[in-house]
């Protein structure tokens, strides 16, 4: 008897490409949103006059907000790099490493590539991990972060 598997050869041959490009624009009103709702409170995020004086170009985005705004227009069940089958997603975590600093005014294009895809089986059937790296590029050419997560599916 075949086992059931999510990982076909169209699946697969996901692995090592770029699944998803997207154009993210940082602006005022997203950072102080996003400040606000992780409870940072420092003036670079929040007071444009205070970053500019710190030697800012305008606002600084807070750490996570790259990884956030991946997700600010679309749900989770319709990303282009989900696994065709299983219905229920969850986040698996997410890093990030930052080259240089981010301000608003900038616009990033987050390119998404997929590292890996496997699939165990769980006590709810099989549960797909669906590994990613996303490079931010800024406006300049230059790569400002690159963001490393984990989707499960299952």
């Amino acid at each position: 008897m075949t086992q059931q598997t999510y990982l076909t050869d169209e699946v697969k041959a996901l692995i090592g490409k770029v699944v998803e490009t997207k154009v993210l624009d940082i602006d005022r009103t997203i950072i102080r949103y996003f400040a606000h709702a992780v409870g940072c409170k420092d003036p670079i995020f929040l007071d444009e006059d205070y970053a500019q004086q710190q030697g800012y170009r305008s606002l600084v985005a807070p750490p996570g907000i790259p990884a956030a705004l991946i997700f600010q227009y679309e749900p989770l069940t319709s990303i282009s790099y989900a696994v065709p089958g299983p219905t229920r997603f969850l986040n698996g975590g997410n890093d990030v490493e930052y080259y240089d600093t981010i301000c608003a005014g900038d616009t990033l294009t987050a390119a998404t590539r997929i590292t890996d895809i496997s699939e165990r089986a769980g006590s709810l059937g099989l549960t797909v991990y669906v590994i990613r790296e996303t490079t931010y590029t800024n406006q300049d050419g230059k790569v400002v972060a690159k963001a490393h997560g984990t989707l499960i599916q299952y």
